[in-house]
């Protein structure tokens, strides 16, 4: 056997353990290129109608292949069902803002509960620049969503930097938040919406798997969205105050799913732009 140099045999041994690392760093090093990353629910741009409803017994018999119901409120048995009808279910929560009615409420701290929610006089902006403070309930929440066998979490009010708060919320702050949201999704194996933000949705498409959006086409937002189309992930858009004549052929032709509905989100009525409803 040939005897290496003593020199050229540690350059060897040294590129080899760098080797070595880079492998462990590509197979464990990131939660988000784990087993969970690779089996999770990867959605594709879809005109198909969905159902988003958060009040009331949920109404089993829409016909739309995606569905977005209460964390809270819902039980895993009728997120079973649904998915034993080939339904993909999405679990909304609250990140953004503090609902005095939830039962984790007294988890989080008073120093980062701010305004009003304007229109919802039982929540309150949180100051998500110091999310750490309530990172241990929001994690919570994202882990009974997982445990309930959703496929996907839709975390409400991260867009807290356009709106009076009570705090100097900045982009960059939501942009940070944002992120770790998503990245707890995807570390319980949930696929992760980006809610509303329509002014960061070039930056942040790249870190959530779909959008869902609250009535872009009557405010003419809707091309912030245009970047997950492109990266082929879906929008999911719900319209409150203007009729599907004036929604969906624009949503045909930017491929959004899109239904009507109202404020207060009942089963019904259920306003979708094809395939009938009520």
């Amino acid at each position: 056997m040939r005897v290496l140099p003593v020199s050229r045999s540690r350059s060897l041994v040294l590129v080899a353990l760098a080797a070595t690392a880079l492998l462990l760093i590509a197979c464990s090093g990131d939660p988000e290129s784990s087993s969970a990353d690779q089996s999770r629910w990867s959605p594709e741009p879809t005109t198909a109608p969905w159902q988003f409803q958060l009040q009331g017994k949920i109404d089993t018999s829409i016909p739309a292949p995606v569905y977005e119901v209460d964390g809270f409120d819902v039980s895993a048995r009728t997120v079973r069902e649904l998915q034993a009808g080939g339904r993909k279910v999405i679990c909304y929560i609250d990140v953004g803002s503090w609902e005095r009615y939830r039962s984790d409420a007294g988890r989080f701290p008073r120093s980062v509960i701010g305004k009003t929610y304007e229109g919802y006089p039982n929540e309150r902006w949180l100051d998500i620049r110091r999310f750490r403070e309530f990172a241990g309930p929001l994690r919570d929440r994202i882990e009974m969503c997982a445990r309930k066998g959703f496929d996907g979490l839709e975390p409400d009010n991260i867009a807290g930097f356009e709106n009076r708060t009570g705090f100097p919320i900045r982009a960059k702050h939501q942009i940070r938040f944002n992120r770790w949201i998503a990245r707890q999704a995807h570390r319980r194996g949930l696929a992760a919406a980006l809610k509303n933000d329509g002014r960061q949705a070039k930056k942040l498409v790249g870190n959530f798997d779909f959008a869902v959006v609250e009535q872009c086409f009557q405010y003419n937002e809707c091309g912030q969205y245009r970047p997950f189309i492109r990266s082929g992930k879906p929008v999911f858009e719900v319209e409150y105050e203007i009729g599907p004549g004036r929604f969906c052929s624009k949503a045909e032709r930017m491929g959004f799913s899109a239904i009507g509905k109202q404020y207060d989100l009942y089963a019904r009525p259920w306003r979708p732009c094809r395939g009938g409803g009520s």
